[in-house]
C-alpha cells in the first residue's frame, strides 16, 4: 500500500490549526469506528464477492526488509511477486478485503517523531484495503471506491478530489489518462481530477519489484470552495483518505520498467482518517477511536483535559503529550499482543523506544503516576477488541510487560541523568556534548535523544550532531548488512520468468520424492536417487535453453528428491549426474522453492540443456543430520510445553546439519534445573525410540487436531502433519488420549526418535524480554559437549579445593589463582557444554574471583603501605619525588603513589618499577589538583615516550609502561625529575 501517512519534506505541517469556518458536511454521528470498519468489509464481501482475510500479525512473515507490517499488502507479497505456493490457500485468492494492523515507526516509513505534533500522524493505525489479484482493474476499483464513499458512507461528492499519475518523461512513463477518464465518467468534475508526478502518484514496493501508478482520493474538511490547490499540499484541511494502486509494471534491477504478466489492484484507506471524516472531526484524536483513551488518561493526570491544541497554542505541550501517549499505548498493546516485546534490536528496539517515549510524556508533561500506561490497556482493548479479538485474553500480560519495562526505564532515566551530569563536569568549558556518550545513552539505556537535547539546552550545551549522524549511519549500515539476503540471480526467479514458466505450461516441480527414504536391512537410513528431466534453466535473470560449461545457473527439474530451504530447515546438498556423462558431478549448492517450482543452484562443469536426463543424489550425511535436528526441535518444543505449560508459543526456529535453534515465549530465562529437566524429557523420548508419524491432511481438518502446533505461516493445502508416538489417524478420533508432539510441518523427519542419540542445550538466553532462544546439539556433538563439561567441572572443582586450602597465600600465589579462575571462566563461556552446567560453573568461578580479588586487594594495600612508608623515610616531604620501588604489580605501584600523596599532599610523586624478568618498566605518578602547570598525564607520557612506551590518565593521576635497562632507568629518574621541576617551577 502507498504511504498514506508519509511525511512529504517541506509540506510537513507542524504549526497550529488555522481557524476557518467549517461548512456543515453530511457526516453521520452514528458512524462509529466499529461501524465504519464493518461497512467497508461488508461492502466488498457481500456486494462484490471479496474474500475476507484476517489481519496478519505485526511481525512480517519471512520479510527481513520490514520491522513491522506497515501496509495491508505485506501479507500478500507472495501473490504480487508470483511466488505463492500453488498448494496454499493464498494461491486461490482473487478478490480480498480486510482491515490490517499496521505500524510505521522505524525503517523506510517512520512517523514516530511526528506523532503528537499534529492531529493525524500515528505509529499504529488500521489499513482498510481491497485487492484484486489478476481479476478486476482500474475501472472496477475506482467505481467501487466512489460508490462506497458517496453512497454507503454518505460523504458529499463536492468534498472529494482525486489525483492521478501525470506521467514522467525521464522514466518514459505516459500519463495515466485511462484513470482520469474513469473518474470523469463517474461524475467527478475535470477541475477535481488532478495530475501529479512520481513522488505522489507512482507507487513502488521497493528498489525492485511490482509497481505502478496510483490514484488518491482526498477530502476537504472545509468545503464550499475550490480546494484543488491544496491537494497534496500537506495541510490539515485537505487530506488524502484512500489510495488505489494499479500494479502493472515491474521495476527491474537496472531500474527499467517492464509490464507485469498479471495486473493487480492494491488499495488502502486509513481507518483513523476515514472515521474523522465520518464523524465530522478534523482531528483523528477527536473520534471514538481515541476519546476513551484521552478520557481515561485525564482521570490519572494532574493537568487539564485534552484540548486539541497544536503548535504555539499548546502551552507546555500538554495536548501533544495526550496525543503521544494515546497513540503509543495502542501500538504497545497490539505489538505486545502479537508477541513483539520491547528489546534491544529490530522491531523490539523500536517498541522499546515507543514505550519509553510514552513514559516520558506521561510522567513529565502529563504528570501521571507510574503505572498509567498499563492502566490504559483495558480502554485500548475495548476500542480495538471487536476487530482484533486476540487482544481480549492478553490484557493482563500486556499490562504486566508495560509495567515491568516502565520500571526499568525510570531506573535508566535516573542513571542517564547521572551520566550526563558526570560528562558535563568532565567537559569543563566545552560546549559540544560528545556524540558517543549521547549515542550510548540512546542505544544502551533507551534514553531519548530529544530529552538529551532538552537537558543540555538548560546548560547552554548542544550534542555533536555531526558525530551523532556518523554513528547513526554506521548503525544503519550494520542493520542493512544483516538484512541482505541471498541476492544471487541463480537463487531467485523473478516475477516475469515465473509467469513465463506458467504461460508456457511448465508443470510445477514434483518434490514428493524428498520424503522417499526409509530404513534398510542394516538399520541405516537409505535415500534413493531420483531420475529427472531438465525442464528449464535460469541464468542471467532470464530463462535459457542451454548453459555453457563453468556457468552458475538455476536448474528446474520436473521432479526432485532435494529438500528446498523452507519451514526453518536448511536445504539439501548433493549432486546430480547427466545421462551419458556418468563421471562428471554437477554439485548442487542450494535449493529454493518459489511459486511451486524448485530451483537447484548449480555451477555446471559441463554443458546442460533443456531435455537432459539427470540422476539426483542427496548428501545423505547432511540430510540425516538435518532430520535429526528437526525431529529434535519438535521434541524440545513439546518438552518445554510439558515443563512450562501450554502457553509456551514457538516464535521461530532454524535447523541445520550442525545444530538447532528454537525461539519461544517465556517471561524469564530458564533456571539450570529447568534446562536439565528439558534435556531429561527429551532423553526419555529418545530412549523410548518412539515412532514419528506423518500424514497429508486437508488444512481445515489438520487444524482440528487437539494440541496441534502451528506457527504464523501460510500453509499448503493439503498440509503435512508430523506426530511423535501417536499415529495421525488416531489423533483425528474424538477420544481422550495422552498429550503428544503434533505439528504442521513440511520438513523431513526421522522415522524413530532413537536416532537423535542425545541432546544437549548449549545455549539459552533471552533475546528480548519475553522471548528466549535455545541452541542445542545432538548425537556425537552432544556427547562431546557433556564430556567437555565433565572435564571443566573437574578443573573447577580442583581450583575450588586449592583456593580453600590456601589459607595465607602470598600475593604471587593469589594472583596465580585469580589468573587461573579467569582462564577457566573464558573456557566455560567459550566451549560447547551443557548450558545448565555452564551457569553452575560460572557461579562457582564468580565466587572464586570475588574471594581472590578481595585477598589480592588487601595484600596490595598492605604491600603499598610498606613501600610508601619506606619511601617516606628515605625521601621525606619534598615538593617533587621521583624514585623506584620493587614490585611487578601496576596496581601496587598505583596504590603506593596514592599512599605517598596522601601522606605528603603537596608533593608531585612519580614511581618507576623495573621488571627484571621481562625488561619492562612500570610508571605511575600523581600531582596535586591545584597544580595547573604540571599535568600527570603529560608527565607520564613524556617519561614513557622517551623509552618507547605509552601512558595515559588524567591531570592528577596517570600510569604507563615502557622498556629499558637498569642503567636507562637511572637516567630516566633524573630526566623525570628535571621535567617536573621545569614544568612546575619547583627546585
Amino acid at each position: 500500500m502507498a504511504a498514506l501517512w508519509r511525511t512529504r519534506g517541506a509540506r510537513r505541517w507542524l504549526g497550529p490549526a488555522v481557524a476557518v469556518p467549517v461548512l456543515a458536511a453530511r457526516t453521520r454521528s452514528d458512524f462509529t469506528a466499529r461501524r465504519a470498519r464493518r461497512t467497508f468489509v461488508d461492502f466488498f464481501r457481500a456486494r462484490h464477492q471479496h474474500r475476507v482475510v484476517p489481519s496478519s500479525p505485526l511481525r512480517p512473515r519471512g520479510d527481513p526488509s520490514l520491522l513491522f507490517v506497515n501496509a495491508g499488502m505485506n501479507q500478500f507479497k507472495p501473490l504480487l511477486l508470483g511466488t505463492a505456493d500453488p498448494r496454499s490457500e493464498m494461491a486461490s485468492y482473487r478478490r480480498v478485503v480486510n482491515s490490517q494492523k499496521c505500524v510505521r515507526a522505524g525503517g523506510k516509513h517512520n512517523d514516530l517523531e511526528d506523532v503528537g505534533r499534529d492531529v493525524y500522524h500515528h505509529t499504529f493505525f488500521e489499513m482498510l484495503g481491497n485487492w484484486s489479484f489478476g481479476d478486476y482493474f482500474k475501472e472496477e476499483a475506482c467505481s467501487m471506491a466512489w460508490r462506497l464513499l458517496t453512497e454507503e458512507y454518505g460523504i458529499p461528492a463536492e468534498r472529494l478530489y482525486v489525483s492521478y499519475f501525470g506521467g514522467d518523461a525521464p522514466s518514459g512513463l505516459p500519463a495515466d489518462l485511462e484513470t482520469r477518464e474513469i473518474w470523469r465518467g463517474l461524475g467527478v468534475a475535470s477541475g477535481r481530477v488532478l495530475p501529479f508526478g512520481m513522488r505522489d502518484n507512482f507507487w513502488e514496493m521497493g528498489d525492485v519489484g511490482p509497481c505502478g501508478p496510483c490514484t488518491e482520493i482526498h477530502y476537504d474538511h472545509v468545503g464550499g470552495r475550490d480546494a484543488s490547490p491544496l491537494v497534496n499540499a500537506g495541510g490539515p484541511d485537505v487530506v488524502e483518505i484512500w489510495n488505489l494502486v494499479f500494479m502493472q509494471y515491474n521495476r527491474e534491477t537496472d531500474r527499467s520498467l517492464r509490464p507485469l504478466p498479471r495486473r493487480s489492484v492494491d488499495t488502502g484507506m486509513g481507518l483513523e482518517r476515514l472515521v474523522a471524516v465520518l464523524q465530522g472531526q478534523r482531528s483523528n484524536y477527536d473520534t471514538d477511536l481515541f476519546a476513551p483513551l484521552l478520557s481515561a488518561m485525564h482521570q490519572r493526570c494532574k493537568v487539564p483535559p485534552y484540548g486539541g491544541r497544536t503548535g504555539e497554542r499548546d502551552a507546555g505541550r500538554v495536548d501533544m503529550a495526550y496525543r503521544v501517549v494515546a497513540d503509543h499505548v495502542r501500538t504497545l498493546c497490539v505489538g505486545i499482543g502479537d508477541g513483539i516485546y520491547p528489546g534491544m534490536s529490530g522491531a523490539e528496539l523500536v517498541l522499546r523506544r515507543i514505550l519509553r517515549r510514552a513514559v516520558r510524556f506521561s510522567s513529565e508533561l502529563l504528570r501521571a503516576p507510574q503505572g498509567t500506561l498499563a492502566a490504559l490497556v483495558p480502554a485500548v482493548v475495548h476500542v480495538l477488541g471487536d476487530a482484533y479479538p486476540e487482544l481480549h485474553g492478553q490484557a493482563g500480560r500486556i499490562a504486566a510487560v508495560i509495567n515491568e519495562n516502565e520500571e526499568h526505564f525510570l531506573s535508566s532515566l535516573r542513571h542517564g541523568r547521572r551520566v550526563i551530569d558526570r560528562t558535563l563536569h568532565r567537559m569543563g568549558d566545552e560546549t559540544l556534548f560528545p556524540a558517543p556518550v549521547a549515542w550510548s545513552l540512546h542505544r544502551n539505556l533507551g534514553f531519548p535523544l530529544d530529552l538529551v537535547d532538552l537537558m543540555l539546552e538548560e546548560t547552554g550545551r548542544t550534542v555533536d550532531r555531526r558525530g551523532l549522524e556518523l554513528l547513526a549511519a554506521e548503525q544503519e549500515e550494520l542493520r542493512s548488512q544483516s538484512q541482505r539476503g541471498d541476492g544471487g540471480a541463480s537463487g531467485r526467479v523473478d516475477v516475469h520468468c515465473l509467469a513465463e514458466l506458467r504461460d508456457t505450461g511448465v508443470p510445477f516441480t514434483d518434490d514428493s520424492p524428498k520424503y522417499n527414504y526409509g530404513l534398510g536391512a542394516n538399520g541405516e537410513y537409505e535415500f534413493p536417487s531420483c531420475r529427472a528431466e531438465v525442464v528449464s534453466l535460469y541464468c542471467g535473470q532470464q530463462l535459457v535453453e542451454e548453459v555453457a560449461p563453468g556457468q552458475a545457473c538455476g536448474v528446474l527439474l520436473d521432479r526432485t528428491c532435494f529438500y528446498a530451504e523452507q519451514g526453518g530447515q536448511d536445504h539439501d546438498l548433493g549432486y546430480f549426474l547427466r545421462e551419458g556423462l556418468q563421471d562428471v558431478l554437477f554439485p548442487v549448492e542450494g535449493v529454493h522453492s518459489v511459486g511451486g517450482y524448485v530451483l537447484h543452484q548449480v555451477s555446471v562443469p559441463e554443458g546442460l540443456r533443456i531435455g537432459d536426463q539427470v540422476e539426483l543424489y542427496v548428501d545423505q550425511t547432511h540430510r540425516l543430520s538435518c532430520m535429526v535436528k528437526h525431529t529434535a526441535t519438535h521434541v524440545v518444543n513439546f518438552a518445554l510445553k510439558q515443563l512450562l505449560g501450554r502457553d509456551v508459543e514457538q516464535r521461530g526456529s532454524h535447523v541445520s546439519a550442525c545444530r538447532l535453534r528454537f525461539d519461544f515465549s517465556v517471561k524469564r530465562s530458564l533456571t539450570p534445573a529447568e534446562l536439565q529437566q528439558v534435556e531429561e524429557l527429551v532423553s526419555q523420548t529418545v530412549r523410548q525410540d518412539q515412532a514419528v508419524h506423518t500424514a497429508l491432511l486437508p488444512l481445515a481438518v489438520a487444524r482440528t487436531i487437539p494440541g496441534v502446533r502451528a506457527v504464523d505461516e501460510v500453509y499448503p493445502d493439503p498440509v503435512r502433519v508430523v506426530s511423535v508416538a501417536t499415529p495421525v489417524s488416531e489423533l483425528l478420533r474424538p477420544q481422550q488420549m495422552a498429550p503428544t508432539s503434533v505439528e504442521l510441518c513440511c520438513g523431513t523427519h526421522l522415522l524413530r526418535t532413537g536416532a537423535i542419540g542425545d541432546l544437549v542445550i548449549v545455549s539459552e538466553k533471552q533475546l528480548v524480554r519475553g522471548i528466549s532462544r535455545i541452541v542445542a546439539v545432538t548425537g556425537d556433538d552432544a556427547r562431546e559437549a557433556r564430556e567437555a563439561g565433565r572435564v571443566l567441572e573437574q578443573e573447577v572443582d580442583s581450583l575450588v579445593a586449592r583456593v580453600a586450602a590456601a589459607l595465607s597465600p602470598t600475593l604471587s600465589e593469589a594472583l596465580g589463582l585469580a589468573k587461573e579462575a579467569g582462564q577457566l571462566t573464558d573456557a566455560v563461556e567459550g566451549r560447547s557444554i551443557p548450558q545448565w552446567q555452564r551457569r553452575s560453573l560460572q557461579a562457582q568461578l564468580r565466587g572464586i574471583q570475588r574471594a581472590t580479588n578481595t585477598t589480592i586487594r588487601k595484600m596490595e594495600v598492605k604491600e603499598a603501605a610498606v613501600l610508601a612508608q619506606d619511601l617516606l623515610k628515605r625521601r621525606g616531604s619534598r615538593t617533587v619525588v621521583v624514585d623506584t620501588v620493587d614490585t611487578d604489580s601496576m596496581s601496587v605501584l598505583m596504590k603506593t603513589v596514592n599512599r605517598y600523596s596522601d601522606a605528603s599532599p603537596g608533593c608531585c610523586v612519580m614511581l618507576l618499577s623495573h621488571q627484571h624478568g621481562s625488561g619492562g618498566l612500570l610508571c605511575a605518578c600523581q600531582v596535586p589538583k591545584d597544580l595547573a602547570a604540571l599535568q600527570a598525564s603529560d608527565w607520564a607520557l613524556a617519561v614513557c615516550g622517551r623509552l618507547g612506551g605509552n601512558a595515559g590518565g588524567s591531570a592528577t593521576v596517570a600510569k604507563g609502561v615502557a622498556s629499558g635497562s637498569a642503567e636507562a632507568v637511572t637516567e630516566t629518574l633524573r630526566w623525570a625529575l628535571d621535567f617536573a621541576n621545569t614544568r612546575a617551577g619547583r627546585e
